[in-house]
């Protein structure tokens, strides 16, 4: 994320107002609802994560434990249990 200077972008008597509230201090700025982006949509990420749980099902559907999987994958236990879980549920 980047700063931009509200001097440089707000009238000054909104900057002079909001200095009322926060003088000196950081204020995040959330996005309009409508221009929200879902999580992993500007990156691959999302797709690799998806594909490395479908790897993790498919090595659990041939017989790997759960504890070899967390190995394999550099996972906790927990976390191969709740990704099998969720791939369980796609099956259905």
């Amino acid at each position: 994320m980047s700063y931009i200077k509200a001097d440089n972008i707000l009238p000054i008597e909104l900057v002079e107002l909001i200095q009322t509230y926060i003088d000196g201090e950081y204020i995040y700025i959330p996005r309009k609802e409508e221009n929200k982006k879902s999580w992993g949509s500007g990156t691959n990420t999302r797709q690799e994560l998806d594909l490395r749980d479908s790897d993790i099902y498919k090595d659990y559907l041939d017989g790997m434990v759960i504890d070899s999987l967390a190995e394999k994958y550099f996972l906790s236990s927990k976390s191969i249990q709740r990704i099998v879980l969720k791939e369980k549920r796609k099956d259905l």
